[in-house]
């Protein structure tokens, strides 16, 4: 049981008058006044004899090395067990101890219960009367993100107080598929168990509280789901990261394929997330940065170019936490949410009667946020698609820069920058960033287009799932690097170039530029002696497709006429023969040009007969340009590969070959790197019996953390009493899903999902082919189970969808086959 000494100050004691604020020393920590006034309030309900006028309240664990003592002026008053008080003040208040071990604290479950009561009656969302499930979630969750935001604070202290000792990681993303928090947080916190049994206390069960949590559908598949699993072996490693993530209602809001059928149509709903709002985010109202589209670029008198005019929004921070594992390290997950300056709204035409017109603004920036990847089929939706990518882009390198001058004081030095910083973008989605930073160097800090481009290359780590962060502090300047994601075609990501000349054209220019130093790199590559080679390469490696050439590159690639001079040894043609030969070409033009004209000609009934009409050939559309992202991060990467030997050899050998065998580029830049997934989330939590087995054998559970580990079991190999326990924990994993087949994947017709249902249609073929007693007999009852999401215009995605709930409804409603068979 941990004690509470409270210990109220002197009457006239102002907050103000204590220039200690927050110390850490060794194992010392000194607390500023604001962190506990928010419970003055529950402190003075439950305990009437404490003076109004308490700010502090300190501490005292006892311990051979105390993780906290903090002493405040004043004589203590008689001492407190820690069920009376917020178990904020004795959850997680440690640091690591002076050893640097990782340092765990453990909470009594009356001190959670009082929390969990605390929230539930302070930090209403709910009417008072009742605490059913969602209000037992609300206010676990809001009791866990106390003990959250204490580290949480610590490690963002910790580090500016290191000011760029070490380098910070911002990780961008359009998706984390993060998935529930809750049980994932407690997990880390190691405090499952007491929160287990504090709901149990309250009469309630953490697996049916923790139900309650919606999934945060940031994602559709294993990308996103992937870039989550980074962010908790980030914190779990006390890596400095800083996350940025797409829009918050974006986050939320994002549009579902679910598994039902109406009026033979498939339903398309939104997650409801949203609906009781996110106990995790927390809003930064004193952190947003303006964003602009469309407008007209123009030179100043200054010779800058200047971005002016437009549509300019603001983009405002939701912070989220992200706890590691038997760690103090709790990283940040920035979203961006977005509306316009309030005198945005016209009130004149609001209130005659113009309410659409009067919020439009309003209602543009917002829509930003609605669903996260809106259907782009339309026009429309390409522009909200763009606007997404570009306002992530820029909110968040503009947050990065601004911290970036602020920690260097009254002197920046640029040239530190990308010492000092290293971004990993996560997929191709946030490649604005790179023409955004050239954008922010050259316009805003006044820099030249040679400055701005060598921090840049030096600065962007381009990373579309994996990079091995393990060694990322330890590269060369040039830390970049592009993972592909995968082959397919959607997957390299292109803009129309009209498109984005019109929402960004400031950016256009930069990459341009851009790709005319490419254009130079390739030549120098190539040379021009092979004119055909050279064109050939120019056109694949190009960042911009289906753009015509400089004139200077045009000049390059006229081929050269042949001579006329004789060279010796050749046969010198007779006139004769040149006249014959020309005479049979005019004949054969001539032959073509009647046969074409016979082809064009077709014959049209008249009341007098026929009469012959010319049709005319249309014109060949030409190809539209486009801006080719995928090319963007290849040409500013260091280092490409792929998420799997054989498509990281595919990368090389097919999808960008060309790259491959450049010397810029070359064998030393093409690598593989294997995937993998956090050990805590999808073994020590998601199946304890499977791990208290590999502890017990291995006789650690350092394991969840160093997988390496896990090797120690090849010892055991032919252990007889291994296997069994093996076999029974998974015999008792499977007794709870018994007789039920899962596939929950990203709905895509290379998951498989068609063939699975497929051969459900074959089973109930072949169960209908029989007679009851035969079918009893041969079969065993089964329900399958699909689970998935997939991108809102894909329409053989919902075609898949539909063929299963049709299925579905053949299938469930057959009294014949009754429970044998359930999809």
């Amino acid at each position: 049981m941990f004690v509470v000494v409270v210990m109220p100050l002197k009457r006239h004691y102002r907050p103000e008058d204590d220039s200690s604020n927050l110390k850490i020393e060794s194992n010392t920590v000194r607390l500023e006044s604001p962190v506990w006034r928010t419970y003055q309030q529950w402190l003075l309900h439950h305990s009437p004899q404490l003076q109004l006028h308490l700010t502090h309240t300190p501490i005292a664990i006892p311990s051979p090395d105390p993780l906290l003592v903090a002493s405040v002026p004043g004589p203590p008053t008689p001492n407190y067990s820690s069920s009376e008080i917020p178990p904020l003040l004795v959850l997680l208040l440690g640091f690591p101890g002076p050893s640097g071990t990782p340092v765990s604290l453990t909470a009594d479950a009356a001190c959670i219960v009082s929390s969990i009561k605390y929230h539930a009656e302070f930090t209403p969302l709910f009417s008072p009367e009742q605490f059913e499930l969602p209000k037992a979630f609300f206010a676990t969750a809001q009791s866990v993100r106390d003990a959250l935001i204490i580290n949480w604070n610590a490690t963002y202290d910790y580090h500016e107080k290191m000011n760029f000792a070490c380098k910070i990681l911002p990780f961008q993303r359009v998706v984390f598929f993060v998935g529930r928090a809750l049980l994932n947080a407690i997990g880390n916190l190691e405090l499952t168990g007491a929160y287990a049994e504090a709901l149990r206390e309250l009469g309630k069960d953490l697996e049916n509280v923790a139900r309650q949590e919606p999934d945060a559908a940031l994602g559709n598949g294993g990308l996103g789901r992937l870039a989550s699993c980074f962010l908790d072996s980030l914190a779990t490693l006390n890596y400095p990261a800083w996350v940025m993530d797409s829009d918050i209602s974006m986050a939320y809001l994002n549009s579902i394929l679910q598994k039902m059928a109406k009026r033979k149509l498939l339903k398309i709903g939104l997650s409801f997330s949203l609906q009781m709002g996110n106990p995790w985010e927390i809003v930064r109202n004193d952190v947003s940065y303006p964003v602009k589209f469309y407008g007209k670029v123009i030179e100043g008198s200054d010779g800058k170019r200047h971005w002016i005019g437009g549509e300019d929004i603001i983009a405002i921070a939701y912070d989220v936490p992200i706890p590691g594992y038997k760690t103090k390290t709790t990283i940040n997950l920035r979203l961006w949410s977005t509306k316009v300056q309030s005198d945005d709204f016209d009130l004149y035409d609001f209130n005659a009667g113009n309410h659409t017109k009067a919020c439009e603004a309003q209602l543009n920036a917002e829509k930003i946020c609605y669903i996260l990847y809106p259907g782009d089929d339309s026009m429309e939706g390409k522009v909200l698609r763009l606007k997404q990518q570009y306002t992530l882009c820029s909110a968040s390198l503009q947050d990065i820069i601004a911290r970036f001058e602020r920690r260097s004081g009254g002197y920046v030095n640029w040239e530190e920058f990308p010492e000092k910083v290293a971004v990993q973008m996560n997929d191709t989605h946030p490649t604005l960033c790179i023409p955004e930073l050239m954008r922010i160097l050259m316009d805003l800090k006044g820099m030249s287009w040679k400055e701005a481009w060598k921090i840049t290359q030096r600065f962007f780590i381009l990373v579309m799932i994996y990079l091995i962060l393990f060694t990322l502090l330890f590269l060369s300047p040039r830390t970049v690097a592009y993972t592909n994601h995968t082959v397919l075609p959607e997957a390299l990501e292109k803009w129309s170039l009209e498109l984005m000349q019109k929402l960004l054209p400031r950016h256009v220019e930069i990459i341009e530029m851009i790709d005319e130093e490419l254009i130079n790199t390739i030549i120098s590559e190539y040379g021009t002696a092979d004119p055909v080679l050279l064109e050939k390469k120019l056109k694949a490696m190009r960042i911009l497709e289906n753009v015509d050439f400089p004139a200077s590159v045009k000049d390059l690639l006229v081929q050269p006429e042949e001579s006329s001079v004789v060279e010796p040894g050749e046969e010198i043609q007779s006139f004769d023969e040149e006249v014959e030969l020309i005479d049979e070409e005019e004949e054969l033009i001539e032959l073509i040009d009647e046969e074409e004209e016979f082809i064009d000609e077709e014959e049209e009934p008249t009341g007098k007969g026929t009469q012959k009409k010319k049709v005319l050939s249309e014109p060949v559309p030409e190809p539209p340009k486009m801006v080719r992202m995928a090319n963007l991060c290849v040409v500013g990467g260091h280092a490409v590969n792929g998420v799997a030997e054989i498509h990281s050899e595919i990368v090389k050998d097919e999808v960008f070959n060309d790259f491959f065998k450049v010397s810029f580029c070359g064998l030393r830049n093409f690598k593989n790197k294997t995937n993998g997934v956090t050990p805590r989330r999808w073994i020590r939590f998601c199946n304890p019996d499977l791990s208290e087995i590999i502890t017990k054998w291995i006789h650690t559970e350092d394991w969840v953390l160093n997988t390496e580990k896990l090797s120690e079991l090849r010892k055991f190999a032919d252990d007889e009493e291994l296997h069994a326990e093996w076999r029974a924990a998974k015999r008792s994993n499977k007794m709870k899903i018994e007789l039920l087949y899962f596939q929950v994947k990203r709905i895509h017709e290379y998951k498989r999902q068609l063939l699975n249902i497929l051969g459900i249609v074959y089973r109930y073929k072949k169960m209908k082919e029989m007679t009851a007693a035969e079918r009893k007999a041969k079969f065993v009852p089964r329900v399958c189970i699909f689970g998935g999401k997939a991108f809102a215009t894909y329409v053989q995605a919902k075609r898949i969808v539909k063929f299963i709930t049709d299925v579905g409804t053949t299938v469930n409603h057959d009294s014949e086959i009754g429970d044998l068979l359930k999809v």
